[in-house]
Parts: C-alpha cells; structure tokens; sequence
C-alpha cells in the first residue's frame, strides 16, 4: 500500500441486511472538508429493509463524497473517500477507478479489492477528425447535425477546416428546413409525436432553424374558419389529427420510482401468493369482556410505563392458540423437500411507514408475560414509526398480525409474508346488535381473518387456531386457564 493509499481511505458500501445488494443514499450527515472520527454516522442509507445509518470507520477530513442524495448504490461501491492525515500538506488522492478498466491492470496493491461498479467511464483523450465536408449539402447536414447536438444537451462537434469553394448560407429561421432531419429538442420531438404532427411539415420560428413548442401547437390548431365563403373553389385543409388519448393522460400522471422498501415488498407479496397456496377463514366474536379488560389493565399498576391497547390482548391470545396447536408455527422448506417446525414464536406486527409496509417482529414473542409483551410492542411500533427499524428485527418471523382495524376496515384476506405459516388480521372493534343471554343487546364486536398456508397448514389446524383466538378474545379469562 502506498502512501497516499494510507492517507486516503475509502468507504465501500457496506452489505447492512443479509444479502443485499443496493443501497439507496438518503441523506448526508457531513460535507467535504468536514472533520468526522471513527464511528461517526456519515450518511442514512435505505435498503430493500429498513433506513440504515452508517458509521465511518476512520478519523480525518471528508475529501470526496463519491455519490449524490437519492442515488442507488450498489454493494461494495466506495461512496466516501476521508483524508487521514490532513497536516500533512496537499497530495493527490486516488482516482476512482473507470467503470470498464480491469482490477488486474489498475496496479493496486491486493488489499483494496476492485468495487461492484465504478464512476463512470473515463473521458477519452481522443478526438474524432473532423470528416471534410464534400459538397454543399454536405456542410448543411453538419452545421444541422451541430445545432441538434446542442438541442440532445451534447456538445457540438469541432467545426470541419475551411475547404476552398465558397460555404453555402445557412437557412433563414423562418423557413423550413429543407432535406435532411428538422432541427427540434427531444421534448419538442416527443410533444409532435403525442400530437401526431410531422416536423418536416412544420415552420420553425427559433434561432437556426429549430423547431419550437410553439410552432408544434400552431400546426396542430385548427384552420381558422372563414367569415365569408370565398369566391372560388378551395381545395380541403387535412384533418387535423386529435392528441393522442395517452398523450392527455400522462399530463394528468406522476411515475414513482420503485425502489427501497416498496420494491422489496412487492416482490415478496407476488413470491408469496404465487408460491405458498393461501386459505383464508373468518370469524366474528363478541369482544366486549375483551374491551373491559383493557380499560382494567390500564389501571394496572404492573403495567405502568407501558401502552395497553386491543392489540396487546390479540397478541396474547393468538400466541396462546398457537402454543395449544404447535403444528402451526412452521415453515415450508422447498429446496429440502421439509416442513421446519419451530420450538420458538417471533411474532410479526405489520407496519405501515412514509417508506412502505414492514414487518418487524418480537424474538420469542411467545415466551413473554403480559407486561414484556406490551414493552417489546410499543418499543417495536415506535422505532418503526420512526424508520428506526433494523434488517435484523425483521428477520427470522415465524407469524404475523396485521390490525387493519385502526383503518376502519372489518376484516382482510392477508397475503403470507414469506416464509412463515400464518397471519392473522384484526378488523375494528364496533359497537353492534348481539344476541347476548338470550337477549339482543349492543355489544362490541370485531371480525378476525386467518390466512395460512395450506401446504402445510390443513383446514382443521388452521380452524382451531383461529376458534382459539376467538374463544379467548370472548372469554379472556382463557389466557389464565388456557395459558
């Protein structure tokens, strides 16, 4: 290594989930020319998981921040380049290296290892030759060729060296060009398109000849009509054609990006409901005792410095059927031809975020009293309000809640998240007419899903864990006697 490598480290985007192999860059913490030490947060990164801070791992000054907010970055790309020893007076640091060059040809010594993309290719330090024009038209064709590189946003091509006969005029701008391509900006050439309008047939109006959007909506406005009929025979303007319907439509569009954790999840959702076949059952339950409940263990001086909502109680009592059905808690193994059945419940609660919908999950959700259960909630619905959550509290889920309730929703058909055997979800809580000892009376009542796969998961196991949960949201004294 030489010195300038020693003095100039670079920081490769690190794989912060399991597996990934992009990272977008959110947000930078520090500037070139900023002082930062070691394990000093530099940058937010988004991955196809979670929102991921990264720490520097050197002390120095920033030299270079090799990549823009919002650029997509691929694994094992330097993305930051630190001058450790800035007392030491100016030195050149290490270029980065050209996207096509071999690591092998580079020089480097072995121990930095050539990234997974590079900066861009180097500028070429050839020049074409100028070809000589041969007639006229020929130098028509260049100086046209010239302008509509400038319009495409490239630079123009070296003038060709004067030739002996005389160089014809260039067209006036308020006439069409004749022969040859018209002169248009790209947007200009695409609002023709959508309008149907042929450029060749267009004046131009612009500097040099060009096109502009003006000059494409007057030839696709009307003829105007005549006040008076003529005194002679006109022959019929051409139709002119309507904007096309896409056209009008993309006006009234706006085109996301997909990336980040909408990507990831719209990829698991169709791996899912294409490959584990789901069943889905229903069950309505009077929730009342359930509700009381609630309002009681707010009071509670054991649960104190915790929150106490519906949620905690359907927590509990789904992992209470599960550990009266093990069977449940499972998982499909294709490529080993196994069912896994697991000895552990890490329960999911599905989240919605400004990112997307994740599913973070409580290790051993089902070994947890009451009052662990509601500290490890809240403590998992405030990170993920935050986008605090980490690849690794989203790993490893065995099953999964979603409350659709909270929307006002009674009840879903939830898809699997891959992976795991079931998910239940809980529709609102409302006050409805119930047959309650014989007479109807209002009660509050609530609508549960279970959604689970049938290749592992056969109708009455999924029946009973569902007409569990239900039984126990009626009768909570179930979680003593059952639990």
């Amino acid at each position: 290594m030489t010195a300038t490598d020693q003095r100039f480290r670079e920081f490769k985007m690190p794989d912060v989930g399991e597996g990934l192999t992009e990272a977008e860059i959110l947000k930078w913490y520090v500037a070139e020319g900023d002082t930062v030490a070691d394990g000093q947060v530099v940058c937010e990164v988004e991955t196809a998981k979670a929102a991921v801070e990264l720490p520097i791992p050197y002390d120095g000054v920033v030299h270079e921040l090799r990549f823009g907010e919002g650029t997509t970055v691929d694994v094992g790309t330097v993305i930051i380049a630190v001058d450790t020893d800035p007392g030491a007076g100016p030195a050149e640091a290490p270029a980065a290296p050209a996207a096509a060059e071999p690591a092998a040809e580079s020089g480097e010594d072995e121990g930095r290892k050539a990234v997974l993309v590079g900066y861009g290719a180097a500028p070429s330090s050839t020049k074409r030759r100028a070809r000589k024009a041969q007639s006229g038209t020929a130098d028509a064709n260049g100086a046209r060729a010239a302008v509509q590189a400038e319009l495409n946003g490239h630079a123009a091509p070296e003038p060709a060296p004067p030739v002996s006969r005389e160089t014809p005029a260039a067209p006036a701008a308020a006439e069409p060009v004749s022969g040859g391509r018209p002169l248009a900006k790209p947007p200009v050439r695409k609002l023709a398109k959508d309008l149907g309008i042929d450029l060749a047939t267009v004046v131009p109006s612009g500097p040099d000849g060009i096109i502009t959007r003006e000059d494409v909506h007057a030839a696709a406005a009307p003829a105007p009509t005549p006040t008076s009929a003529p005194e002679f025979d006109v022959a019929p303007a051409p139709a002119v054609p309507a904007p096309a319907p896409e056209a009008v439509a993309a006006a009234r569009e706006t085109r996301i990006p997909i990336k980040g954790v909408r990507k990831a999840t719209a990829q698991a959702m169709v791996n899912s409901a294409f490959t584990a076949p789901h069943v889905t059952e229903f069950i309505t339950v009077d929730v009342t005792r359930t509700m009381k409940l609630v309002q009681e263990l707010k009071q509670d001086p054991d649960m104190a410095g915790v929150r106490v909502n519906p949620l905690l109680l359907v927590a509990k009592a789904f992992l209470v059927a599960i550990k009266r059905h093990p069977e449940i808690n499972a998982a499909w193994d294709e490529e080993n031809q196994e069912i896994v059945q697991k000895d552990y419940v890490n329960l999911g609660i599905a989240a919605a975020t400004p990112r997307g919908l994740i599913v973070p999950n409580i290790k051993d959700a089902g070994a947890k009293t009451l009052p662990q259960l509601a500290g490890s909630l809240g403590e998992l619905v405030a990170t993920a309000r935050e986008g605090k959550t980490s690849p690794a509290d989203m790993a490893g889920g065995t099953v999964t809640i979603t409350n659709v309730g909270v929307f006002g929703v009674d009840t879903g058909t939830p898809i699997l998240n891959p992976g795991e055997s079931a998910i239940l979800a809980f529709g609102a809580v409302k006050e409805q007419p119930w047959v309650h000892k014989g007479k109807v009376k209002p009660r509050q009542v609530t609508t549960l899903a279970l959604s689970f796969d049938h290749r592992l998961v056969d109708g009455e196991l999924g029946s009973k864990v569902l007409a569990d949960t239900a039984a126990i949201l009626e009768h909570p004294k179930r979680l003593i006697t059952w639990g």
